[in-house]
């Protein structure tokens, strides 16, 4: 069974950081980049965070740029984001999912196999 598990969310204040996984089961997943993405209540799904199939090549949205950081362990079929300097802003359900189609890194349609979530909370 094709899937993403995302965990590490959780409440945390401004300035804080947190650590988010994506454990991935049932597929190859070293064979695709996997994206991050936020949704806020009344938002669509945002871009946050892209990593290429070896890690060479990552992305970023502007509004987390040198404050997020994506990396991934092909052993562990495991992608992380490590978010620091948490923003009330930053407060969404975050999900991982894998690329499977073109265009670009953000746009959401070019993925497949979501996660269920997990909740950032940057409360102040």
């Amino acid at each position: 069974q094709l899937q993403l598990v995302e965990s590490g969310g959780g409440l945390v204040q401004p300035g804080g950081s947190l650590r988010l996984s994506c454990l991935a089961s049932g597929f190859a997943f070293d064979g695709y980049p996997i994206g991050w993405f936020r949704q806020a209540p009344g938002t669509g799904r945002e871009g946050v965070a892209y990593i290429a199939e070896d890690g060479s090549t990552t992305n970023y949205a502007d509004s987390v740029k040198g404050r997020f950081t994506i990396s991934r362990d092909n052993v562990k079929n495991t992608v992380y984001l490590q978010m620091n300097s948490l923003k009330p802003k930053d407060t969404a359900v975050y999900y991982c999912a894998a690329k499977t189609y073109g265009g670009s890194w953000d746009h959401d349609c070019g993925y497949d196999y979501w996660g269920q979530g997990t909740q950032v909370t940057v409360y102040s």
